[in-house]
């Protein structure tokens, strides 16, 4: 296999840093002007030899590292078809009156009832009238749907964000959890990117490409940098 020369050797090693071939170009000590850059790095990386020596050196990171294509692949289909309702989930759950006899409020059981009884006693001044009552019965249940009849809050219930324990995320889910942090409105649950791992998906199999690639010969080249050169000096 012929040998790269320094600066190709260089691009190489760039190149697998981010797969920017314009980027790796500049970083490999090429100069360019304007947009050639980015034409001499796609010349660059069609190279036989340039391209034979990405292709080596990626597949001995993967032999090093035991990871393959569909390894790689499988990770991020799963990410991408997560649902994140094994995380974090919207909730539209029961006020106190939903599911109370005759729609009353309705306690979890006596003993809170007997707390809310306590507390009220000892407010100054109380009337009769402050008094909670127990005509809604016991039994409430936070998790309940909302009763769709419930003239208290019209049949949609309350707002309820639930979190599920992380520590018993499996497959997909855990894949897609990226963290929690603390907020000044409470907490958030991280998720890694769904599109993103998506699109790569989808470049893996060749769905879609960024640009349409032409075979760009040495005067295609010439001619596209001396029309960008004529349209930045204002077409002289």
């Amino acid at each position: 296999m012929a040998k790269l020369d320094g600066k190709q050797a260089r691009f190489v090693e760039e190149y697998l840093v981010d797969l920017n071939a314009t980027a790796a170009y500049r970083r490999a000590g090429y100069t360019a002007k304007g947009n050639s850059a980015e034409v001499n790095a796609s010349r660059l990386l069609r190279n036989a030899k340039v391209r034979r020596a990405i292709e080596a050196a990626q597949q001995a990171l993967s032999e090093r590292v035991q990871i393959t294509q569909e390894m790689v692949l499988r990770r991020w289909w799963e990410i991408a078809t997560a649902d994140p309702n094994e995380l974090i989930q919207f909730r539209r759950t029961c006020c106190r009156h939903c599911h109370g006899e005759d729609f009353g409020y309705q306690w979890v059981d006596a003993a809170e009832f007997r707390k809310a009884l306590a507390a009220a006693a000892m407010v100054e001044d109380a009337k009769p009238s402050d008094m909670p009552i127990d005509e809604g019965g016991y039994g409430f249940d936070k998790k309940a749907d909302p009763h769709p009849d419930c003239p208290k809050c019209g049949g949609e219930g309350r707002e309820d964000i639930h979190a599920l324990d992380t520590r018993h995320l499996t497959g997909p889910a855990r894949l897609l959890y990226a963290g929690a942090k603390i907020t000044k409105d409470g907490f958030e649950i991280k998720l890694k990117d769904q599109d993103k791992a998506l699109e790569n998906v989808a470049r893996h199999l060749g769905m879609f490409k960024d640009k349409v690639e032409h075979d760009i010969t040495d005067d295609l080249a010439a001619a596209i940098i001396a029309g960008n050169a004529r349209v930045n000096h204002g077409g002289k």
